[in-house]
């Protein structure tokens, strides 16, 4: 067991007369509360609310020392909760994890017991780190999606599609046999939106320069939005008559500027979603799907492996917008 070593490797963020830094420290163990659990963390992987938390951000980790990480797989090591035994294999994603709790970038979390989901049957413990929060989000968003637009109804747009949480959007929604355009600031990435099951690449550029009437000529069934602003503007606008718009982030923009017109006249669906606090009983049905019937055929080319002390050079390249694979953190040797 690894309390034995008296300490563990950790990705530490500290911050230093308002300047911050990173290092590989050793960290001391600590006693569980009632209804928490020990987890010896296999893998982990890199989102972008973990290069702000790493770069010191005060609206996702207000007190440093921290060690970001949002997600986070292994075995349970130590558990004070019934309903989590020791020995199991589970998956620890969003809620405050890596936030204000420390995270998934080190050998060890300690976390609420209920906050692990446990790792379906069909899926390795890298397989569910390559989704992560960004996969557990296109899962939810494909979800949403096609309880209202079916393969028939025509194609789906999906933003940000060289991102995690569009790229596996685009895989997901291939595989389950509907048509889709990838929109993406990214030219020389087609090859690999195609390979994942784009069926048309359209340059965000392009994209964000549309007419700004109130609503535009239909051009989708449905899309998958992960940037917000213009972007989500224009998906609403060229959506068809009853079709979905799923919105999970705001890379490019927190506002959208809009009129009523496409929600009163064509019957448009916006639909939120929020992984972070998402009910337990729903988040353990999507990994079952993503386990399964959502798996894409290239889950197995949206990333790259590296370890600990490898992870401030892609912190820095997804903090730049150049980070074009997601990043899954191997931790367990």
């Amino acid at each position: 067991m690894g309390q034995n070593n008296q300490t563990f490797k950790a990705f530490r963020v500290e911050e230093q007369d308002g300047a911050f830094k990173t290092s590989i420290q050793q960290m001391p163990f600590q006693e569980l509360a009632e209804g928490e659990i020990l987890v010896k963390v296999h893998y982990s992987s890199l989102n972008f609310k973990d290069a702000l938390s790493a770069s010191g951000n005060k609206g996702v980790t207000r007190n440093f020392p921290h060690t970001p990480g949002i997600d986070a797989v292994g075995i349970v090591e130590q558990s004070n909760a019934e309903a989590v035994a020791v020995g199991a294999e589970v998956i620890v994603t969003s809620y405050d994890l890596g936030m204000n709790t420390d995270g998934g970038f080190a050998e060890y979390i300690k976390v609420p017991a209920n906050w692990a989901v446990s790792l379906p049957s069909e899926m390795s413990m890298k397989d569910a780190m390559v989704y992560g929060t960004a996969g557990l989000t296109a899962g939810m968003s494909v979800q949403r999606l096609i309880e209202q637009v079916k393969p028939e109804d025509g194609k789906i747009a999906v933003s940000g599609s060289t991102g995690g949480v569009g790229a596996l959007s685009v895989a997901i929604l291939a595989k389950l046999g509907y048509t889709v355009a990838a929109i993406t600031g990214k030219a020389s990435e087609e090859a690999y939106l195609k390979n994942l099951g784009a069926s048309e690449i359209i340059l965000r550029e392009d994209f964000e320069n549309l007419d700004k009437k109130p609503m535009l000529r239909t051009a989708f069934a449905g899309a998958i939005d992960t940037v917000g602003g213009v972007i989500l503007e224009n998906l609403i606008k060229t959506t068809q008559p009853l079709g979905a718009v799923t919105a999970c982030g705001n890379a490019a923009s927190i506002k959208i500027d809009l009129t009523v017109f496409p929600f009163i006249l064509r019957g448009v669906s916006l639909l939120g979603i929020d992984s972070q606090n998402y009910p337990m009983e729903k988040r353990t049905a999507i990994w079952e799907a993503l386990a399964t019937t959502f798996r894409p055929d290239a889950l197995m080319e949206v990333y790259e492996e590296v370890t600990l002390e490898q992870l401030q050079e892609k912190i820095d390249l997804i903090l730049q917008g150049k980070l074009s694979r997601r990043a899954i953190v191997r931790i367990a040797e």
